[in-house]
């Protein structure tokens, strides 16, 4: 049950009147300390998460208290670079001007198991389903790892032909996919984060350019499970009884970047740069298998952001050449999304382009001497995407075929249909100093992705479960925009 939640106002409120009986020491230490650290809780609104969770507590029962101070604590805990939740309540409970920061008198501090029950409020799924508890057994070969390498530079394959197209028809039948226990995480992270943003003008209003992207989370658990029989007592050694997993949702995954495997999750965001500021945020946050091919992985994120998100719409999205296929861009041209996906280099010529026509493996056509053609925009008329001769554009200085290719002064024109191929004939056409701008963003996504892993030390923590790392990367993302937000306000201060 939720009798009461201490308001954003009251938070301020009791961060003032407690600063008054501070002694000299204290309010030195609160300045000098902590005064960034409180300049950010102080943005941090918790009025319409708290709005939200309420629908998710009991009418009956003892009351829960001190949510609120739960949820700025973890938020206080990731800013101080603690790594565990253990250490950090005894380092709370040490500590009283930690407490008022928290917004909690230091006699009234949540207890450590207070923070489990407030995370496990968070995640629908049944705790059957979960089988994280110590009889929960399990085959001692159930994460055998693969002895198969996929090759330099190259990501697992997908493990059913076909799955992206089955992903891409699913999402738009469906507002989400099945066992989607990030939802109440997501919205929590919406009206915390996402919205404050978009408020101060970090996120547009229209036109975003999202980035996407997946990274390698390697699990604190071993693979290979812990032994709870007592054949090891009896003499017995090798024996085959099932054991107990501390991270289930762990598996044998791929880091294309190491070339080696990883025991652990796939941590997949969506993210967008803001230009004027110079920050990067991330927008959408899933863990996912980590046998997960992020062409899939990006269907699943981008379905869940217009369902958690229906009010930000989406623009432009930019990719690797991991998610170049066609289910991809059928779907953002169904939603009319613009994709700028880096092309893999393995896909060949398409047979639906006319073979009168010669191209470039981005789809430009060539002219008679092998020069990549100029981009003249598109002709409405024809319907097509005009091409004109280089030469006569001025990009090149001569040409062994100026007097066979065209007689006329205007040069050579070859039409590119946009139904021929829509992976090479996207609307911004590939290769123009647009195209090449908005592609840039891509990389934003990796930018976040390190600050979660390593500035915020989400690789330091010893958690386990799919459960608490999508919980903790919430937490350390709401910590990224309070970043971003501050960042911004010092910016225009005089």
């Amino acid at each position: 049950m939720l009798i009461h939640w201490q308001s954003h106002q009251e938070y301020l409120n009791f961060l003032h009147e407690t600063k008054v009986h501070l002694d000299s020491s204290q309010r030195t230490r609160l300045r000098l300390d902590f005064g960034t650290v409180k300049e950010k809780l102080c943005l941090l609104d918790l009025d319409p998460v708290m709005r939200y969770l309420s629908q998710f507590y009991s009418t009956l029962g003892r009351p829960a208290q001190n949510q609120t101070q739960i949820i700025r604590s973890l938020i206080l805990m990731m800013m101080l670079g603690f790594t565990g939740l253990t250490a950090w309540v005894r380092k709370l409970n040490a500590d009283s001007l930690l407490a008022v920061l928290v917004g909690c008198p230091a006699d009234s501090l949540p207890p450590l198991g207070s923070y489990f029950d407030f995370m496990d409020r968070l995640w629908p799924q049944d705790k059957a389903s979960q089988r994280t508890g110590r009889k929960d057994l399990f085959p001692k070969d159930k994460n055998a790892k693969p002895s198969k390498k996929p090759g330099k530079g190259k990501k697992l394959p997908n493990k059913h032909s076909g799955i992206t197209d089955t992903m891409a028809a699913y999402a738009l039948e469906h507002d989400e996919f099945p066992f989607h226990f990030e939802a109440r995480l997501q919205q929590v992270f919406r009206l915390a984060a996402i919205l404050p943003s978009r408020k101060d003008g970090l996120i547009p209003q229209d036109g975003l350019t999202l980035s996407g992207d997946g990274t390698c989370v390697h699990s604190h658990s071993s693979p290979y499970g812990h032994k709870v029989c007592k054949c090891m007592e009896n003499g017995i050694t090798g024996c085959s009884c099932k054991r107990h997993f501390s991270d289930p949702d762990a598996r044998w995954g791929w880091d294309s970047d190491e070339e080696v495997y990883y025991f652990g999750h796939t941590l997949y965001m969506l993210c967008s740069h803001n230009a004027q500021t110079g920050v990067d945020l991330p927008l959408h946050i899933r863990f996912l298998d980590a046998r997960r091919h992020d062409s899939v992985s990006a269907i699943v994120s981008l379905r869940e952001f217009r369902s958690v998100n229906p009010d930000i719409p989406v623009r432009n999205i930019c990719l690797d050449s991991a998610h170049d296929n066609y289910a991809t861009y059928g779907l953002c041209h169904k939603w009319e999304i613009r994709p700028f996906i880096d092309l893999n280099s393995n896909r060949g010529r398409p047979n639906s382009i006319p073979d009168t026509v010669s191209i470039d493996k981005d789809g430009t056509p060539l002219c008679m001497a092998g020069f990549r053609m100029v981009n003249w925009g598109y002709c409405r008329q024809k319907h097509s995407r005009k091409w004109r001769c280089p030469l006569a554009c001025g990009r090149v200085d001569s040409c062994p075929c100026a007097g066979t290719c065209s007689s006329s002064s205007y040069g050579r024109c070859v039409y590119t249909k946009p139904d021929w191929d829509i992976r090479l004939y996207t609307p911004v056409p590939r290769g123009t100093e647009e195209y090449k701008k908005i592609y840039n963003n891509r990389t934003s996504c990796e930018r976040v992705n390190n600050r979660v892993l390593n500035d915020y030390h989400l690789h330091d923590m010893g958690i386990h479960t799919r459960k608490r790392y999508s919980f903790f990367t919430m937490i350390i993302c709401i910590c990224i925009h309070l970043d971003a937000r501050l960042k911004k306000r010092t910016k225009q201060k005089p």
